[in-house]
């Protein structure tokens, strides 16, 4: 059996411009980070919302279902981030989702609409700064991309 020549391997793989490269790294970097943290926090309200839910003062059907949630969105953000040029609309989805994940972390807490304990309102606002922080990042390095003349 003889193996592909590279040629055949350079026309599987989309072209990147000279320029993207590092904008194209950072990128879907900072998707891969934003996937694995959403993965990461999913299992632990879904493994542990009982003492989680305890802890945070967050009902724990509710953060069963908020780690359910976070498990299919990280896995998304995730197979977003194994693309070798992330399509644009999928990274501008991200930065919404996320944009709107923080301002509604806020709006939980403005509005009362949860008793979190001590540690809630320490863990609410701080995971909102994260991926308000997250989104402004990915917002940035999509721009970079698009500048240095990538999709």
């Amino acid at each position: 059996m003889s193996s592909p020549s590279s040629g055949a391997l350079d026309a599987a793989r989309p072209a990147v411009r000279p320029g993207v490269a590092g904008p194209l790294r950072r990128l879907r970097g900072l998707l891969a980070l934003d996937a694995a943290a959403t993965g990461v926090n999913a299992l632990a309200y879904l493994a542990l919302a009982g003492p989680l839910g305890r802890l945070l003062g967050v009902g724990t059907g509710l953060l069963a279902g908020l780690g359910a949630f976070l498990l299919l969105y990280g896995a998304a953000v995730g197979l977003l981030a194994s693309r070798p040029v992330p399509p644009a609309l999928g990274v501008r989805a991200v930065v919404e989702a996320n944009a709107l994940w923080a301002l509604a972390s806020g709006a939980v807490l403005a509005l009362g609409l949860l008793e979190p304990t001590a540690a809630g309102l320490v863990w609410i606002p701080l995971q909102a700064v994260v991926v308000a922080v997250l989104a402004v990042a990915q917002h940035l390095a999509l721009r970079a991309v698009l500048r240095s003349g990538g999709r």
